[in-house]
């Protein structure tokens, strides 16, 4: 377990001297923050006060655009949350692949520790480093809503945020680590990289909502863990911001909004419970880590 634990805090020791790196990660979530609340931000607070005025009845215009602003920023920062937890964790993982590259995976593996005490050592410092800055994101995005007179996430609900964090983490930090098992260069992780963090953002349902996706493809992605951990995060992040924007309206608009939104996912004949939701990824994380282990087992040394 001292091994294990060595090489945890190795590889994080890595990945905060790279200052490059820690610097990158944590503006580029900054900076997508920024950009969806003041781009696309927009159209889906017109998108909101178009449908509260179809609905009709007396309703204050001006109290609905401030109110659906309010939303549309938690939604923001909800999305944002979960796509960090996918990139910054899978860029983290990276040490591994630096690691094949010079041949110290290769010395790792002719010690007494295990193949699953080494999955371990990557997969719980991508986790660590994952969670530390997908909170710094967090309470920057607190500091945003407190500057521009918004109201802030309660106690209860930041800590229910952080254990969403840290499970979305987990999960992706294993299927890194899995990934990373067939990859065999910098700059072929680099491109993956790339490629993620541009697919992430659609199959979440942050760029899109589900509501202007073809139904096929919201088919697919209500398989997939992104999605539902966006869900999560977004029904915490925007409980109290719907029912005021939808305060006077009826339960079957607001049910439908949700899930426009992707705040609620609907398969078969009703929506997917947060428990379900929570014990899928956490399962699929297990799993995911079982399966690298055996696969790691089978490899050769050199012949990664």
């Amino acid at each position: 377990m001292r091994a294990v634990m060595y090489l945890v805090k190795r590889n994080i020791l890595i990945f905060m001297r790279d200052r490059g790196t820690v610097i990158s990660s944590v503006l580029s979530m900054l900076i997508s923050l920024g950009l969806m609340i003041l781009f696309l931000g927009n159209m889906n607070v017109e998108d909101i006060v178009y449908a509260l005025e179809k609905l009709g009845g007396s309703r204050d215009t001006a109290a609905d655009r401030t109110n659906a602003e309010y939303l549309i920023t938690m939604w923001t920062i909800a999305g944002i949350l979960l796509s960090n937890t996918v990139t910054v964790t899978i860029t983290a993982v990276g040490s591994m692949i630096e690691d094949e590259v010079s041949m110290r995976l290769a010395s790792f593996y002719v010690t007494p520790v295990k193949r699953l005490g080494i999955a371990f050592g990557y997969v719980f410092s991508a986790w660590c480093i994952a969670v530390l800055l997908c909170v710094i994101t967090m309470a920057a995005s607190q500091g945003y809503l407190a500057a521009a007179g918004l109201a802030a996430l309660g106690g209860t609900a930041q800590l229910k945020l952080f254990g969403m964090i840290a499970l979305n983490a987990f999960v992706y930090a294993a299927i890194g680590y899995l990934i990373a098992l067939f990859i065999h260069s910098v700059g072929a992780w680099n491109g993956l990289l790339t490629i993620v963090g541009t697919l992430v953002g659609f199959a979440g349902g942050i760029y899109l909502p589900m509501s202007v996706m073809p139904e096929r493809i919201a088919d697919i992605l209500k398989h997939l863990p992104v999605l539902h951990g966006a869900a999560m995060m977004r029904v915490v992040c925007t409980k109290e911001a719907v029912e005021t924007t939808f305060a006077g309206a009826p339960a079957e608009a607001v049910e439908i909004f949700r899930e426009k939104m992707g705040i609620t996912v609907v398969m078969g004949d009703g929506p997917v419970p947060f428990a379900a939701q929570a014990g899928y990824l956490f399962t699929l994380g297990a799993l995911t880590i079982v399966v690298a282990v055996v696969i790691s087992r089978r490899k050769n040394l050199y012949d990664r």
